[in-house]
């Protein structure tokens, strides 16, 4: 976090994008350094409120492969405050670790459960039909993401 917050603090306006801990890491960041100049932050599948997938990998003798950021993905963070309008894609296809281990119902990506993504203080949240690792690839998250960075809200029509 700390080589992030120094490339922000010497950038210009910015918007950020952040696939799981990415999007974390990212309003962590925010949080710890509100006059950074980013205006928007998509999350895509991030747990903000912490990761039953992670808590079981961790109970499981794993906590090691949480990596650095483990706290964020075993507690998740606090409301959003920040001045940065932050919006989240879930995806809603259970394919992935978390519906391997039993961590997540059918109401996830299957890595991240839907309330896993649900934070006060979003500006917007949408859910699309892609798992946890699909969301990098899907034209869908990437047409929310356009339309969330330029607007400040996700679209609602189908097209």
């Amino acid at each position: 976090m700390p080589q992030l917050l120094e490339r922000l603090k010497d950038s210009g306006p910015v918007s950020l994008v952040g696939h799981s801990l990415g999007g974390l890491v990212a309003l962590e960041a925010l949080r710890r350094a509100p006059e950074l100049p980013v205006s928007r932050v998509v999350c895509l599948g991030s747990p903000l409120r912490g990761s039953v997938t992670a808590r079981s990998l961790s109970d499981h003798g794993w906590s090691l492969a949480l990596g650095r950021s483990s706290e964020l993905l075993l507690d998740g963070l606090p409301a959003w405050e920040g001045r940065a309008q932050v919006g989240l894609i879930a995806g809603s296809v259970p394919h992935g670790l978390g519906s391997l281990l039993g961590a997540c119902g059918e109401a996830s990506d299957g890595t991240v459960a839907l309330d896993e993504t649900q934070l006060p203080g979003l500006a917007d949240h949408c859910v699309i039909p892609a798992s946890h690792s699909g969301l990098v690839f899907s034209p869908d998250a990437a047409r929310q993401t356009a339309a969330f960075l330029r607007d400040g809200r996700f679209r609602r029509d189908d097209a």
